[in-house]
């Protein structure tokens, strides 16, 4: 921790971390990419994917974007960093319900809700995620001015204990190929490389050739 900082507090995300969680929902999802899953799958400007993802992690459907599992650091009262951790098993159905909720509370048309999973698509054939019986932590971000001083280690030590808690013997942990800063982070968190799938179509659309797993136990 840098001179002069207090050592961050780690807490539970409340509804009103909403526009904080969407920030690093998106910068997680792009890594150091321009565009990430929501930008490519929305089609929308930055302020109206913004509103969208906040609106989803406060919808009553939850889901892996919803602020009911994601915890926070904070640096002298300011969210900082965050991360979400959850099980694994239908993350998939909830996160498309999660989708349709928002969708239905923003005026969508079935057509334009259609044309959003549809777009969706082209991470298919390369996405990793942990098996069913895997603790998953995802949307791991830190905002620029609290790179470096830790957190994302300290958050990642909470989520392992909470998934060591309730029972998961294993935590999952993806990324784009080519994010070496996450990469670096999870290896120094005690991770090790499990799989990773790649398709040319992805790397043509987003810059990276795809998806790389880590995993490790929690205890």
């Amino acid at each position: 921790m840098a001179a002069g900082r207090s050592q961050p507090a780690i807490r539970p995300a409340r509804n009103d971390d909403a526009g904080f969680i969407a920030r690093n929902i998106l910068a997680s999802q792009r890594g150091p990419l321009p565009r990430g899953w929501f930008d490519i799958t929305l089609g929308w400007s930055e302020p109206e994917c913004l509103a969208f993802v906040e609106r989803i992690a406060t919808a009553k459907q939850p889901s892996w974007w919803h602020v009911s599992q994601f915890i926070i650091a904070e640096v002298e009262g300011t969210p900082a960093a965050s991360l979400c951790a959850l099980p694994a098993s239908g993350t998939g159905p909830a996160a498309k319900a999660a989708i349709e909720m928002a969708a239905a509370g923003s005026g969508l048309t079935a057509s334009d809700v259609a044309a959003i999973f549809q777009r969706s698509g082209y991470a298919r054939n390369c996405w990793v995620q942990g098996g069913e019986g895997d603790w998953l932590i995802e949307h791991v971000a830190t905002l620029p001015q609290y790179r470096g001083l830790g957190l994302v280690q300290a958050l990642i030590e909470h989520a392992l204990a909470a998934g060591r808690a309730a029972g998961f013997a294993r935590a999952s942990i993806s990324f784009l190929i080519g994010n070496e800063a996450a990469e670096r982070c999870y290896a120094k968190a005690g991770f090790a490389f499990a799989e990773e799938k790649r398709d040319p179509a992805f790397e043509k659309l987003t810059g990276s050739p795809g998806f790389r797993r880590f995993v490790r136990a929690t205890a």
